[in-house]
């Protein structure tokens, strides 16, 4: 029986006895039933494999929530794959140390999620082998299942495969662009220069905020108004115009200029500004809010999200 924290989180564990996994919600119905006669019996049936649980999918209760605490700016979780209960391939052990033959296994954790979003990023590596990390990753992100079968928020984003290869922008990083961000950071020049691999000098860096890094999403911490920008590419149809579509955080007022991108080629940059501002309908007690913003086209939908924090 799950406790109160892994809520609806369920693993299908190999169970040395017979046994089954149930949620808290489904534990405390039992513990209730327990209580309520001197002699409880319980029968276990197996009725088969149940697809499409309307909950589904879920964030996981070993996942990580975030905040991302090195670097507040830069949200996180950003992407979530399947990491739960997966059944997979399972080769023989090469040193013949036990008898089973089993060809399939079923594993839960990072070991799981990561190999479906690595396979994920190679297809797009594979269709697109001069973009950049920074860009496989946004195409990942902006196209992002956000709601379950139930149609209400899964909280981080999923991604299907499929949406990826329809995504008409992306949010693209050269690697220098990350030097102005770590010095901003207050990382030293020799910190900074290991990974650079060459001499940095902050001092004769413009240090830019965290927020300001070209990121695919938004995370601020808001007292007074603040104002980033963001530049995408396009990897669309050459000749594409884009609206922008934005879901304001309660509590905060979200201005966009342009508020509409025109494309002509391929690969063409355009830069666009975001205002942040607290209203004065801003629940006082609220520390943190969320929304989103997205540039639309006639086949396009590039959404990144919004976090913020009331400071």
């Amino acid at each position: 029986m799950n406790d109160e924290i892994s809520g609806f989180s369920l693993s299908a564990d190999a169970h040395a006895l017979p046994a089954t996994h149930v949620s808290y919600a489904a534990g405390l119905k039992i513990k209730g039933y327990i209580n309520s006669t001197a002699t409880p019996t319980a029968t276990i049936l197996f009725k088969g494999t149940i697809i499409g649980n309307s909950l589904a999918p879920a964030v996981t209760s070993f996942s990580s929530r975030g905040p991302n605490l090195p670097s507040p700016g830069i949200l996180k979780p950003d992407i979530i794959g399947p990491g739960s209960s997966i059944l997979a391939a399972w080769p023989f052990p090469l040193d013949n140390s036990t008898d089973s033959k089993s060809t399939f296994n079923i594993m839960s954790g990072t070991s799981m999620a990561c190999p479906h979003l690595s396979g994920i990023a190679a297809l797009l590596k594979s269709s697109h082998p001069d973009w950049s990390p920074a860009a496989i990753k946004s195409a990942i992100m902006t196209s992002a299942d956000t709601l379950n079968l139930e149609h209400t928020p899964i909280v981080d984003e999923r991604n299907q495969p499929a949406d990826l290869f329809a995504t008409g922008l992306v949010y693209d990083i050269e690697p220098d662009d990350y030097i102005p961000y770590l010095c901003g950071l207050g990382y030293s020049n020799r910190e900074i220069g290991y990974l650079a691999q060459r001499t940095i000098k902050c001092s004769e860096t413009s240090s830019i905020p965290e927020a300001q890094l070209n990121y695919p999403s938004f995370s601020i911490a808001l007292g007074s108004s603040q104002t980033f920008t963001r530049t995408v590419t396009n990897v669309g149809e050459a000749y594409s115009s884009y609206d922008v579509m934005v879901t304001a955080p309660e509590g905060v007022s979200v201005t966009i200029q342009p508020n509409k991108l025109n494309f002509s080629e391929i690969n063409q940059k355009e830069t666009y500004s975001v205002a942040f501002s607290r209203t004065d309908s801003a629940d006082k007690t609220a520390d943190y809010a969320q929304g989103s913003l997205a540039w639309v086209s006639a086949k396009h939908i590039v959404r990144s999200p919004i976090l913020v924090k009331f400071v």
